[in-house]
């Protein structure tokens, strides 16, 4: 594999860094699960709020895994700039992530711990987590510019 990756650079950097997403976004999940299921075991929150309460946790987690080294090659475009980005993509991940909730709890009537589990934290991070890993790529932490080609020679004026 690392001979393929080798001779195939353009697979090789998305790979690092869907590896390097991916071992975040478990610790990550880990504290949301962790969270989550404390909120709904410990509290008498409703579902959806015990939802964004560990799902905000994880957020904080994966911005100091994602930045400083899922990304950390790409372009710096200013913290408050990536910041910001970054919790309204996060925003919307949540949303896709309570949405699944709140669908199968709300339209399918589906009851019990085991049901939201499956809702919001397989089906619905599952959903996010491919938004978020798009959208980090492409907005949050884009890639760095292309270097400017080395100035080659002037053109000769005499013969034009």
């Amino acid at each position: 594999m690392r001979e393929f990756l080798t001779r195939h650079p353009r697979i090789a950097e998305p790979a690092a860094e869907v590896g390097k997403f991916g071992s975040v976004g478990a610790l990550a999940y880990v504290v949301q699960l962790a969270v989550t299921n404390l909120m709904w075991g410990l509290s008498d929150l409703p579902l959806l709020v015990g939802q964004i309460i560990g799902t905000s946790c994880a957020i904080a987690v994966a911005f100091v895994g994602n930045r400083f080294w899922t990304f950390r090659d790409r372009a710096r475009t200013g913290y408050g700039r990536e910041t910001l980005l970054f919790l309204v993509m996060n925003g919307v991940g949540m949303l896709i992530q309570v949405g699944c909730l709140g669908f199968a709890v709300y339209v399918l009537g589906l009851e019990g711990q085991s049901a939201s589990n499956v809702a919001g934290n397989v089906v619905g991070v599952g959903l996010g987590t491919l938004f978020r890993f798009f959208s980090y790529r492409t907005w949050v932490f884009p890639p760095a510019p292309e270097p400017d080609p080395a100035p080659g020679p002037e053109p000769d004026q005499r013969f034009g």
